[in-house]
């Protein structure tokens, strides 16, 4: 893939002084969060989620949600699962909700009703994207353009922690819908299972505004300050298990923190959400560089690079023998890949790596040249020098900081969300205390 060269984007480390947020500038001390939820500002949301799945964080991240529902303005909340999960897991998480709603707007009256928040629960995409990206359109990416088409001035923030098929097959359906849109993307693990529909975003609707968090998410859960409340472990038992039916749904899901997709929600939170350069509890950014894709018309080895997170593509040739409908899959860890047959006759695989490792991979089918065929790819990590070029073609695309100062082991980015976990854990917990009993009066 082409590498543009651009001018190179300048960072700013936020710090915590007294009560209040500032920006370390050099010459003064500048307000950060003037466009946080927590500060006033009312942003317009939908969340695309994989709930439900193999993975129990969303659950976790819904009761987080639900619990700040009050200072963002909810507009869908969308199952978009790779294969378990549906929206009657969101409806779960919503009757936990109810049955601390009347503590909770007695913090608040601008706690959705129970009632409102089930009517924008919507089905998205039960399967991955086939090779094309897109499939059809879902009760979930017709709510997105609806939400998107609506005469409001404010964007429509859009935070997909799982598949991201709705949102690439509302881009498709309705491209007219993209300047109103900012998209938070959960990546890494994502991206793993849906790399067509990410690939067709990024080739199609390169000018979407949107953050490709890759890895610094996991700054939610690793790093920070880990002693005592503020561990993973303890902060449930002090400040989850006995706080109303969602601390209790929370913590029947997992007995400690993960809530991997919750820095999309603390961007909107706490920082400056339309500038992701600058510190918030979301997480810090750079302008991507041109979107790492490597295409390759045999099979790979493990002496292969490539960069993580990045889209592998095998286009192999078929031989004249092959079968009239040929049929095969790459088989690489927990994944069975499904090919497609190219118009130029080869069978085409797409992977993407969520780890800094060597991947080995066997083609299974009936093509008598490719089945049992083994290969393999080195994924590696992103020089920080690529930060220093953004790209021309996605001048609205932003990734996880590749400077080894923001990194916590391989997880690039991840510190500049751990900086700040007593703070978002603390306020937390104050949420949670809601749950358990009504506001007194003064």
């Amino acid at each position: 893939m082409m590498r543009t060269v651009g001018k190179a984007l300048s960072t700013a480390v936020g710090v915590l002084v007294g009560i209040g947020w500032t920006l370390c500038s050099g010459a003064a001390n500048t307000p950060l969060a003037h466009h946080g939820a927590l500060d006033g500002m009312r942003h317009r949301v939908i969340i695309s989620s994989d709930i439900g799945g193999t993975d129990p964080d969303d659950f976790q991240s819904m009761v987080h949600l639900l619990l700040y529902s009050d200072v963002l303005e909810i507009e869908g909340l969308i199952s978009s699962p790779f294969d378990k999960g549906r929206k009657e897991d969101i409806l779960r998480v919503i009757d936990a909700y109810e049955r601390d709603y009347e503590n909770l707007r007695t913090y608040s009256d601008k706690y959705p009703t129970p009632v409102v928040l089930r009517a924008m629960t919507k089905q998205g995409e039960k399967e991955v994207a086939p090779f094309t990206g897109v499939r059809r359109s879902t009760e979930g990416s017709e709510w997105i353009v609806k939400c998107a088409r609506r005469d409001d001035p404010r964007p429509l923030r859009v935070l997909v922690w799982g598949g991201i098929e709705d949102l690439a097959q509302a881009l498709h359906d309705a491209p007219d819908i993209l300047p109103k849109l900012r998209v938070y993307y959960i990546g890494g693990p994502n991206k793993k299972w849906g790399p067509n529909a990410y690939h067709y975003i990024a080739t199609h609707h390169p000018m979407l505004w949107m953050i490709e968090a890759n890895s610094t998410y996991r700054g939610w859960f690793v790093g920070g300050n880990q002693e005592g409340e503020w561990s993973n472990k303890e902060f449930i038992t002090r400040h989850i298990i006995g706080h109303g039916a969602l601390g209790d749904f929370l913590a029947g899901k997992l007995d400690n923190i993960k809530l991997g997709d919750t820095p999309s929600v603390a961007w909107l939170l706490k920082g400056t959400p339309d500038d992701p350069s600058k510190p918030g509890w979301g997480g810090q950014f750079v302008r991507a560089w041109e979107r790492p894709y490597s295409r390759f018309a045999r099979l790979t080895t493990k002496e292969d690079c490539m960069e993580v997170f990045g889209v592998l593509e095998l286009a192999l040739p078929l031989d004249a023998d092959a079968p009239e409908k040929p049929e095969a899959r790459l088989v690489v860890e927990n994944q069975s890949l499904i090919g497609h047959v190219g118009d130029d006759k080869t069978m085409r695989f797409r992977f993407c790596p969520k780890e800094a490792k060597a991947f080995t991979f066997t083609i299974l089918g009936n093509l008598p040249s490719l089945n049992g065929k083994k290969g393999g790819i080195t994924a590696v990590l992103p020089s920080p020098d690529l930060a220093k070029h953004p790209s021309a073609r996605f001048p609205n695309w932003w990734t996880d900081d590749p400077s080894p100062q923001f990194a916590d082991g391989p997880h690039s980015g991840a510190k500049t969300v751990s900086r700040w976990r007593e703070g978002f854990l603390r306020d937390f917990a104050a949420r949670m205390d809601r749950c358990k009993s009504p506001a007194t009066s003064n």
